[in-house]
């Protein structure tokens, strides 16, 4: 069987073409953006009080945004913001001491920031996602990385209101507060250096 050279020539030159185009061109990731809904943002936390008891606390107002595919799982940028002047552990002369400048000098220093920088996913789990957040955390002047262990229980449609694609996520780290000069009550061991973190949020794609 006779194949002409130019059909020949013809073929291989296409089949180059096409093989470039593959190479040049990259996989299609559909990074979105994603909010967190404010009306479901928990932020939670707690620190040992003389060893008696780990005391309880929220922070009332916060809020972030996120860059994400979540069929890469390719993690693009995120920050979380979080009002210091709304913690609340259920005692006022509490909050106030916390808002002061032991603690959170909330007057000099309004706002906590956590900039999200990678996502590590390592697995599922019971059905969910698991993974590692890496990011820096700034708190009255100070910036120190932190790491989150995190979980995304679901990705659906919301079944009501705004029915848009919605992910929840279940997300938790502890920090020595003392790394970031709150070392009231370390030395004497009145008040815990450990914290642990907690937050429960649902994030809507936009």
């Amino acid at each position: 069987m006779m194949i002409s050279k130019n059909i020949l020539c013809s073929s291989m030159a296409n089949a180059a073409l096409g093989l470039l185009t593959f190479i040049a061109t990259p996989a299609s990731a559909e990074m979105a953006d994603w909010e967190i809904d404010a009306e479901h943002f928990s932020i939670a936390f707690e620190a040992g009080h003389i060893g008696f008891q780990q005391q309880l606390g929220f922070f009332l107002e916060g809020s972030g945004n996120f860059r994400y595919d979540t069929e890469s799982q390719e993690f693009g940028a995120g920050r979380v913001e979080v009002v210091a002047d709304s913690i609340f552990s259920n005692n006022d002369a509490r909050d106030n001491h916390l808002k002061g400048r032991d603690f959170l000098n909330a007057r000099r220093n309004p706002v906590i920031v956590f900039e999200a920088t990678e996502f590590v996913p390592d697995g599922n789990d019971a059905g969910a996602l698991k993974g590692t957040l890496s990011g820096n955390l700034t708190m009255i002047g100070e910036t120190h990385p932190v790491e989150l262990e995190v979980s995304l229980n679901k990705l659906a449609r919301y079944p009501f209101g705004h029915r848009k694609e919605t992910l929840g996520i279940s997300a938790s780290a502890t920090i020595n507060r003392s790394q970031w000069g709150m070392d009231y009550g370390v030395a004497n061991d009145m008040v815990g250096d450990l914290v642990r973190l907690r937050f429960e949020f649902e994030a809507i794609r936009q």
